[in-house]
């Protein structure tokens, strides 16, 4: 089995009703629950892309389909309220946007079909038994490949030659993150750098850490995922090119916005995936397992570079 990106082949057709179903029943609306963890939508196309993956099956928002939006506001207390709510409503599927939103749903119900999305490890969160037979009523899209923070490292080691130090942002309460860093520590052996860990909680220890960095002599910056730093993209960008530190992520808008190089999977393909997969096998049979290859983008070289006393 490949070890990358790995997925959890998902669809929503089979989770709500068959097509032929509802051209019998064309007055049907099918509703999904859509739990962010977030105040709002994060950054990226997710809402379009997932919506087209759906028309893609028949499925079209203001005909046969409505979504019923739902923002934690990173309150895990919040997150159980409104999945509870999405419960009493009588949604035929929850779509938890992340791992919190996903535990959430987990508790309020047993009954109603749940699919998760961009979940680092759902084994290690006791959201699914296996990638392969996941059980119970959730299954979803994983992005596990801790082995990818190691490669970032790679890449941005050689896009910034003579680099020795390399500056690692990531949340230490994220057991997924610590997984990435351990990863990144043999990297690092490897290739003769150093690391230089930078942990922030939340949103407004990013100045600070960012100080820290280029005070201790960092020459590049790794940005592990966790909710709050992909919330805060453009934010930490601004930072990055403030601080002049070539950095690298996994989502392709952190290039596209001004830093300097991302490298993981297609977040297109992932939202599409969310949406698509055989229609014929009813829910809980579909145990296919799907990923989608890492992809890279890169600013060019001369971009790259930090200014030097």
């Amino acid at each position: 089995m490949p070890r990358r990106t790995i997925g959890l082949l998902v669809t929503f057709a089979i989770l709500v009703a068959p097509l032929a179903a509802e051209a019998q029943q064309a007055k049907t609306v099918h509703r999904i629950g859509v739990l962010w963890l977030s105040s709002g939508p994060a950054p990226g196309a997710f809402v379009e892309t997932f919506s087209q993956g759906l028309r893609d099956l028949g499925y079209v928002e203001g005909q046969n389909l409505a979504f019923e939006h739902r923002y934690g506001q990173w309150s895990d207390q919040r997150l159980l309220d409104l999945a509870v709510e999405l419960v009493r409503l009588h949604v035929d599927v929850i779509l938890a946007l992340g791992t919190p939103p996903a535990q959430a749903a987990q508790r309020a119900t047993t009954k109603i079909p749940i699919v998760f999305w961009a979940v680092a490890d759902p084994v290690e969160a006791r959201l699914v038994a296996s990638l392969a037979q996941p059980g119970g009523n959730l299954t979803g899209l994983t992005i596990l490949a801790p082995e990818q923070s190691g490669k970032r490292l790679e890449l941005l080691t050689e896009a910034v030659p003579g680099v020795s130090r390399v500056a690692v942002l990531w949340n230490p309460v994220d057991r997924y993150a610590a997984l990435e860093v351990r990863v990144m520590e043999a990297t690092a052996r490897a290739v003769g750098i150093q690391l230089q860990s930078l942990e922030v909680r939340d949103p407004g220890e990013f100045e600070r850490a960012f100080e820290v960095a280029t005070q201790d002599g960092a020459g590049a910056l790794s940005i592990l995922a966790t909710p709050f730093i992909t919330q805060n993209l453009r934010r930490i960008v601004h930072l990055t090119l403030e601080h002049r530190l070539p950095a690298i992520f996994w989502m392709k808008q952190f290039a596209e916005v001004g830093s300097l190089m991302a490298y993981g999977p297609s977040q297109r393909d992932l939202y599409r995936r969310t949406a698509i997969s055989r229609r014929e096998k009813p829910f809980g049979s579909s145990k296919t397992m799907a990923w989608t290859r890492p992809r890279g983008m890169c600013k060019r070289r001369k971009a790259c570079s930090r200014r030097r006393p």
